[in-house]
């Protein structure tokens, strides 16, 4: 592998010591106001940017002067990734304005670049770590997957070439950054058999390639600042050190790594849906003199209680990445399942919110709902990122069934607490599923808690009440699941039927979260410590669910909707850390 020609500014080339949130506040000042029309890295500046189909180049500019490419490399290679938590944390203010400038500028490299981190060998690490601390970037070439649009259709061949290495072949319309890579990490077909090692990924300097022809800039509805284009590669000659791990082993790294880059999108999707909630509360409150309007107490109160019980189930598969990475799996395909669709929905409510002025498209106050609504469905991936967390899940129901609820025990608190300290997150530690289900277990012992305030009233009596439900819920998935055939063919697993089990349980995971998260709470924010929105987040789940759910308690909606009105006059974020933003 040849040494990168570009060079890491110096100051980025070490773990910087300041914490993630410091680090996420620091980037949200140097950003600036979203809302003013003379900053060039505002929301006017971003939508007419994605208006003329061009990437924002000045604020990527900024980022690459900032550093931010730092985020994406481990910290034993001179950069700052520590956690995933962390690093999602860090990057809330990107995706907070563009969700499509947080994929094209650098979050695409972080997908890319962890199959080098997990299984790489130490030039691929170093060469990989020089690249993004100088600011180049780095983009994933997927393989073809069932149910594939555009993204995911096509795939490279790599032969052995007969004085060694590789001989890359194929064609491929659709990657992100194809024309802006400095690297390229390409899952290609190895072996023509249909088997579990039908792939390898190779790391591909393109400087050192000959045969390799780009392709025109592909239209596109979402995401539409210039980043898709494509690549055909007719006999291009490999090397042998390009390999990244072993030969065959490319599904595997696929399934080990893309756990936390799901969890990552999920988190950060939070965030960009936080700017829409606040355009929403814009809405309804400009103009006013009088108390909010009564009809959007449900629709705000609801949406900003779903974003919490969103933050929640990332946060936890967040840290379970770096406390129990072999045992996160099953889990990352259910954050990445769950989170989107959730907030998809959210969108719709808020949407009728805004009214008429959510078609005010391309200002600043107004102008998120619309860009967003396009932008999100690409970052999921659609219906192929649904299939491809339900073929994860799917295929663990019964055995989740058979070994796992009701008789594994709790993970340890850490996992819920914000301020505990955690491993670091080792790539070559992630896991494919084991059987285990820890967050099953945190369910069951939440509501066995919980249990002896029912029947006193209340906001903990509904919450007691509601967990209740949730675990009787688990049973009853337990049976049906312990039914489904012990070696299903991928037919079978495809059943739709079973792909209802699956949405059923990735809710039962979601109020999981939410549960834990209330719990392990140190009383230091007040309102996470009160029950009112973990009983509205869960109220919501299991209406989702067609679950008994109880009446609100008094007061309950109003305390939730108090809380959002405080954060949007004090300009303060609507996830669980409730940042303060730039004004």
């Amino acid at each position: 592998m040849a040494t990168t020609e570009i060079h890491a500014d110096p100051a980025t080339r070490h773990a910087e010591p300041i914490a993630p949130l410091r680090r996420a506040a620091r980037l949200e000042a140097q950003l600036g106001d979203p809302y003013d029309p003379a900053n060039p890295h505002g929301l006017g500046a971003l939508f007419a940017a994605d208006e003329r189909r061009e990437p924002p180049e000045a604020t990527e500019q900024l980022l690459t002067e900032v550093g931010l490419g730092a985020e994406f490399v481990p910290a034993e290679y001179g950069g700052r990734l520590t956690r995933a938590d962390h690093l999602a944390k860090v990057l809330r203010p990107v995706f907070r304005r563009d969700l499509a400038l947080g994929f094209g500028f650098g979050i695409t490299s972080l997908f890319a670049t962890s199959a080098v981190w997990a299984a790489g060998t130490e030039a691929q690490r170093r060469f990989t770590a020089d690249l993004l601390l100088g600011g180049g970037r780095a983009s994933i070439v997927h393989h073809e997957m069932a149910h594939a649009n555009d993204i995911l259709r096509d795939e490279f061949t790599a032969g052995a070439a007969p004085g060694g290495g590789y001989e890359l072949n194929g064609r491929k319309d659709v990657i992100i950054n194809a024309a802006r890579a400095q690297a390229y990490v390409v899952y290609a077909r190895t072996d023509q058999a249909r088997s579990p090692y039908s792939h390898s990924v190779l790391l591909v300097d393109p400087a050192e390639l000959r045969g390799i022809k780009h392709l025109p800039r592909v239209p596109t509805t979402g995401m539409r600042g210039n980043l898709f284009s494509g690549l055909e590669f007719t006999d291009c000659a490999v090397p042998g050190d390009a390999l990244v791990g072993r030969p065959g082993e490319g599904v595997a790294l696929a399934l080990r790594t893309y756990q936390v880059n799901r969890c990552v999108i999920a988190s950060t999707a939070v965030a960009a849906v936080d700017t829409v909630l606040h355009s929403a509360v814009r809405a309804a409150t400009t103009g006013r003199s009088r108390p909010l309007a009564r009809r959007w107490h449900k629709p705000l109160a609801g949406v900003f209680a779903d974003m919490l019980a969103c933050d929640s189930m990332a946060t936890v598969a967040l840290r379970a990445l770096s406390l129990l990475p072999d045992r996160t799996h099953v889990l990352a395909a259910a954050v990445k399942y769950v989170v989107p669709d959730l907030l998809r929905e959210d969108l719709e409510e808020l949407a009728t919110v805004l009214g008429s002025r959510g078609y005010q498209r391309g200002t600043p106050a107004y102008g998120a709902l619309d860009k967003l609504g396009r932008d999100l469905p690409v970052a999921g991936l659609g219906h192929a990122g649904t299939a491809a967390c339900q073929a994860v899940i799917v295929p663990q129901l019964r055995t989740l069934a058979e070994r796992a609820w009701f008789r594994e025990e709790e993970p340890p608190p850490e996992l819920f607490r914000t301020g505990a300290a955690l491993p670091a997150l080792d790539y070559r530690l992630l896991g494919i599923a084991d059987g285990g289900d820890f967050l099953a277990a945190s369910l069951v012992e939440s509501a066995a808690r919980l249990a002896g305030v029912r029947g006193v009233g209340g906001q903990l009596a509904v919450l007691a009440d509601l967990a209740e439900g949730f675990v009787t819920e688990l049973r009853a998935l337990r049976e049906r699941c312990r039914a489904i055939p012990a070696h299903g063919t991928p037919a079978a697993l495809s059943d739709p039927a079973l792909c209802v089990l699956s949405d059923r349980y990735a809710l039962v995971l979601a109020a999981a979260s939410v549960l834990g998260t209330w719990e392990g709470q140190d009383g230091s924010d007040p309102f996470l410590a009160a029950p009112a929105w973990a009983v509205l987040a869960l109220s919501r789940l299991g209406g989702r669910l067609g679950i008994p759910v109880p009446d609100l308690p008094d007061g309950c909606r109003e305390q939730v909707l108090e809380e959002l009105m405080r954060r949007y006059r004090s300009g303060r974020s609507c996830d669980l850390d409730a940042t303060e933003l730039a004004q």
